[in-house]
């Protein structure tokens, strides 16, 4: 071959799954698993005509003078790697991602350079475990000589590639048959709980209809054996059109309980009825007529008919906890339910308003846990989300959990909001104990195993915190908070391409959500689209021109354009509305350090670096605050040396462990983007538990 041979071929690059993560927990393990991986898939190199040119790490470059060779000589190998691994447990189990390209090469000293190794080793990541991604130039070559289906992915924006390329995935044979399935038939004992429709003639009484679909998810959440959807994804169905067919494929439920509320007077008429989602037909129905004192006894009765219907066995404990009433109080309870329908949105005005319905339920009924569990989580997320009178917040939020578990042991909604403050608090095994105690009492409450998840995620235990976000998603799939922490989740586990699929599923149901705009803004901008990036931002924008966190991000646009001018304007406008709100502002002095570093004006920088080293830190809250904030701002400056100890010692403390916050970093401050190159930064990975 001559020196610096120029040809078009076909580039295959390799990677294994999670191998830098297993070299650190158990060498001779990652060893001999790659070395089971090079025998497997080298023979099916020279089978389709491949020149192996390297190995890196644990990874192939591959080299095929035909597109189509180079996708079977890839089928093959995932193919044989998935007889091999069926038949594993888990942890000797070998998968890998393949990324093919189709381009110009260079040969020189037994090497190859050019566009098709760049791209191959950019298209590669974006391969799901055990799966294949091609480039649309592998794609024209294949498409009609290929058996298999090729999924395109949409074009995308790589590392050091002028224009974006369109990306497809490989469908293997055995995806098809899993998800015909999953989409055809869903377990009997997945059931939603539509809202009640209310035939009443005063229009008051929908909020009453409301409240018997709050109590029949309750109380039928008890019960042993059921997974129940949440009111948060059930409540968007209110007053729809859609079949049951349709309602039960979008939630994934094998079974739906509707039904309706009349009032006449002082006396009401509830109807339930049971349907099979899949043959579509009645399993059971029933009426109930009641004084309207009684109107809680008809929640138990109710509970009880399903779980006959459906043959659920219901544990003793829990027959006791399904016949225990909230409140006696209509009103009461009826505030509570406009309270947390407030609280889910997670909007700072919408909060406030939600304190004060709950405030009004307790003092309707100062006997009402739920009222208490309530205004404690507004006061939890007035303190995490916007960062307002953190220490006084967090301290009322202990004091109404407690007060709430005085009236209630068993109530799952204040066990949840104890785990949370003793997380704050950096109590992570209590905190555990209290988020267990929780799922314990009620599985399906979806808030529980999303915090439990976020406890997880500062633990390092990843796969841990996966499955019950995952869990958190099944059951509140509705739910635009829920679904964009699953998305996180995946995003700073390094799981990019799942991640954006995630939060695309989440903006499709949620297309008005500033949480999911924000959370997809956040991951395009790391992934390199900012053109994607600048459309979620002005969408947000203009649902909610005052959201700081819409502000913020849009302020960390403008930087990674260039325009610090600009970036500076929205942080000094999300400032003066945090001061006006009473929050914590410290938050933006390391935006600012970044801003006016880059601008050239480093001494008035290195003046907020030097404010924020001065932060107290007299608790465990403001020890995490003050430390992260100062970690950012170092990155902001380009301070390398005082960066990487200061954010390893966060890691080590579980204060801060995720890939995607630590790429976002390096993305938005450009005073930082040398740092991934840094030895350093693959010890900080390899704390958390993640690779590089």
């Amino acid at each position: 071959m001559s020196h610096d041979e120029r040809r078009l071929a076909a580039i295959m690059f390799t990677d294994v799954v999670g191998y830098t993560a297993l070299s650190q927990k158990n060498e001779s393990l990652a060893l001999e698993l790659l070395e089971e991986h090079r025998a497997l898939a080298r023979p099916f190199f020279s089978k389709h005509g491949g020149r192996e040119v390297k190995t890196v790490g644990d990874a192939f470059l591959v080299e095929f003078s035909s597109a189509l060779e180079a996708a079977w000589s890839a089928f093959d190998i995932q193919m044989s790697m998935h007889e091999m691994n069926s038949g594993r447990v888990p942890e000797k189990q070998v998968q890998i991602r393949v990324g093919i390209h189709l381009g110009d090469v260079v040969h020189a000293q037994n090497d190859v350079y050019g566009d098709a190794v760049n791209v191959a080793s950019r298209i590669e990541p974006l391969a799901p475990a055990g799966g294949i991604c091609v480039s649309q130039q592998v794609y024209d070559q294949i498409k009609n000589k290929f058996e298999f289906p090729l999924a395109s992915l949409g074009k995308k924006g790589l590392k050091n590639v002028a224009e974006p390329i369109e990306v497809y995935r490989v469908v293997f044979p055995w995806e098809g048959s899993a998800t015909e399935e999953s989409e055809s038939e869903f377990p009997a004992n997945r059931i939603a709980v539509l809202p009640f429709t209310s035939f009443s003639l005063d229009p008051n009484d929908a909020f009453f209809a409301d409240g018997m679909t709050e109590e029949i998810i309750s109380t039928v959440s008890g019960l042993s054996g059921l997974n129940v959807i949440s009111r948060t994804s059930v409540m968007s169905y209110k007053g729809t059109p859609k079949k049951v067919a349709e309602i039960g494929k979008e939630l994934k439920v094998g079974s739906i309980l509707e039904g309706s509320f009349r009032k006449a007077g002082n006396r009401i008429r509830v109807t339930a009825q049971l349907i099979e989602v899949a043959g579509d037909r009645h399993l059971w129905a029933q009426n109930y007529d009641r004084d309207l004192d009684d109107v809680f006894e008809v929640q138990s009765d109710v509970a009880r008919q399903v779980a006959e219907a459906l043959r659920v066995k219901i544990l003793s404990p829990e027959k006791e906890r399904i016949e225990r009433k909230p409140t006696e109080n209509t009103v009461a309870y009826t505030l509570y339910l406009r309270g947390r329908q407030l609280w889910t949105t997670r909007t700072l005005d919408n909060i406030k308003k939600a304190r004060e319905y709950f405030q009004q339920a307790v003092r309707e009924d100062p006997g009402f846990s739920l009222g208490y569990a309530g205004e404690a989580d507004c006061c939890l997320l007035l303190l995490g989300n916007f960062r307002i009178d953190v220490e006084a917040n967090l301290s009322r939020a202990k004091a109404l959990a407690r007060k709430a578990l005085e009236l209630d042991p068993q109530l799952a909604e204040a066990h949840t909001t104890m785990g949370f403050i003793l997380t704050e608090r950096h109590e992570f095994s209590e905190s555990e104990e209290e988020f267990k105690r929780a799922i314990e009492e009620k599985p399906s409450y979806a808030t529980a195993r999303q915090w439990y998840s976020l406890l997880l995620r500062s633990m390092h235990r990843w796969d841990e915190a996966l499955k019950q976000i995952k869990k958190a998603a099944e059951l509140d799939p509705l739910s635009p908070v829920i679904t964009a922490s699953y998305s996180e989740c995946l995003r700073d586990m390094g799981k990019m391409q799942e991640s954006l699929s995630a939060i695309e599923s989440a903006e499709r149901l949620n297309p008005e959500s500033t949480r999911v705009l924000e959370s997809k803004a956040s991951l395009l901008m790391i992934l390199g689209r900012m053109d994607e990036t600048k459309d979620c931002l002005q969408r947000s924008y203009k649902i909610d021109p005052d959201d700081t966190s819409v502000l913020d991000k849009l302020g960390h646009y403008e930087q990674y354009l260039g325009n610090y001018q600009r970036a500076i304007e929205y942080w000094e406008r999300s400032r003066t509305k945090g001061v006006a709100e009473g929050g914590e502002v410290k938050g933006y002095d390391a935006d600012l350090a970044s801003a006016y570093w880059l601008s050239g004006d480093k001494e008035r920088a290195l003046g907020y670096v030097r404010d924020l080293e001065t932060l107290p830190e007299d608790s465990p809250e403001s020890r995490t605050f003050k430390r992260f904030i100062l970690s950012c701002a170092y990155a902001g400056t380009g301070n390398a040396e005082r960066f990487f100890p200061l954010m390893a010692s966060v890691i080590e403390e579980n204060d801060l462990a995720d890939y995607g916050l630590l790429r976002y970093l390096v993305t938005v401050y450009p005073a930082s983007k040398d740092f991934p190159s840094d030895p350093r930064w693959g010890t900080l990975m390899s704390k958390a538990g993640l690779e590089a």
